[in-house]
């Protein structure tokens, strides 16, 4: 019974081909469609930083600053001033220390005391000073090469996000702070190798110091300082070279914007364009409006017949008759229509009319060449009115 009632199952009529397809769904069907949206990119940051936030984010002192510049720079003086006022430095040093120990007084006291520490005070202030004022103007002068004179507070003023921990951890192990110790142990190899290479070739020349004198073994010591100084502070130079144009790639990196930020900015900055286009619109309904309050007052409408329109006016007084009115169309036929309704002339004159609407802003005076034709046609107008007057 059990194999029959299988072979039974088996045995069911299958439905059509039709019906079968749409009961069977397609493999195809089960494929979720993939839609290519182009909403997606508008965060991303794909768009060069504007000068409006290159100028943001320098008044928030967010610039492309290298501190191994600095450094570099700083080094480069400062040993360079060193070995320049050397023989001036050592003499005032060996002077001064010949001098406290030929006036070793017997007893100490306060006098004495204050004698020797105004006495170093004095050597420091002649032998320090300058070294540290040209590293001081170098310093500064790096800094606005780089940067600029930016004056910014942001950075100083208390956040308390900055007590979070988590936010310091991520601050730790951020890209920034890695590639920075990337950095760091980088220059750390490079420098170690450079002081390697020289100083292998001068220590076997150390124990010939105790034949020579000290003067002569100082000399020799400053040398191979300077030299070994000279040479790493050139790798640092190299090395804060190519740190200063990363540096200047980073921050355009941060400063990378969305097109949805350029849309919001350029708005910000030049208004809303829809705003501006409605704002230009009422602008010049108003205008409009004012022109045709002043068609009223005109003394002749000269026209091409039906295209232009130009409203004259002439009051005693002026120096030529002044254009209160123009236009073309759909605005040519309101100004007649306006001046059918006041009584106005209409006057057809296409070369005049032509010549008026081309050269003459509304509220400008005719120009020269156009007086007379305009005079003959203000005299016709007057002419007219004086007989209907009469």
């Amino acid at each position: 019974m059990k194999y029959m009632h299988i072979s039974a199952l088996h045995s069911k009529p299958s439905p059509p081909d039709a019906m079968r397809n749409e009961l069977v769904p397609s493999p195809l069907s089960l494929v979720p469609e993939f839609v290519f949206d182009l909403q997606r990119f508008d965060g991303e940051k794909t768009e060069e930083p504007t000068s409006k936030k290159r100028e943001d984010a320098r008044k928030k002192g967010q610039v492309a600053r290298s501190q191994e510049l600095n450094t570099a720079f700083v080094l480069l003086i400062g040993f360079m001033i060193i070995r320049i006022l050397w023989e001036y430095i050592y003499g005032n040093i060996a002077e001064y220390t010949i001098y406290i120990y030929s006036h070793i007084p017997q007893t100490t006291s306060t006098e004495s005391i204050t004698e020797l520490f105004i006495g170093i005070m004095i050597l420091l202030a002649k032998t320090v000073m300058p070294i540290m004022l040209a590293i001081l103007i170098v310093g500064f002068g790096i800094n606005v090469f780089q940067v600029g004179l930016v004056v910014s507070t942001e950075k100083l003023e208390p956040k308390l996000e900055n007590l979070n921990p988590i936010n310091g951890f991520g601050r730790i192990f951020s890209k920034r702070s890695l590639v920075e110790l990337a950095k760091s142990i980088f220059k750390i190899i490079v420098i170690g190798y450079f002081l390697y290479l020289y100083l292998k070739d001068q220590i076997p020349l150390v124990p010939q110091f105790i034949f020579f004198d000290l003067p002569h073994s100082l000399a020799t010591i400053a040398d191979i300082i300077f030299v070994m100084a000279f040479q790493v502070v050139g790798v640092i130079m190299l090395m804060a070279m190519a740190d200063y144009a990363y540096q200047r790639w980073q921050t355009t990196q941060d400063l990378m914007m969305s097109k949805q930020e350029v849309k919001d900015e350029f708005k910000q900055t030049e208004g809303d364009p829809q705003i501006k286009s409605k704002i230009k619109q009422k602008q010049r309904q108003m205008a409009m409006q004012r022109m045709m309050s002043e068609v009223p007052k005109a003394d002749v409408i000269i026209t091409n017949p039906t295209h232009l329109a130009v409203a004259i006016t002439y009051k005693k007084g002026m120096i030529a008759p002044l254009v209160i009115a123009k236009g073309q169309d759909l605005v040519a036929e309101k100004i007649k229509e306006i001046a059918r309704e006041h009584h106005i002339m209409i006057v057809e004159n296409k070369p005049v009319a032509r010549a008026l609407f081309e050269a003459v802003e509304v509220g400008g005076m005719v120009p020269a060449e156009l007086y007379q034709a305009v005079a003959e046609i203000l005299a016709y107008v007057y002419r007219i009115k004086h007989r209907k007057v009469s």
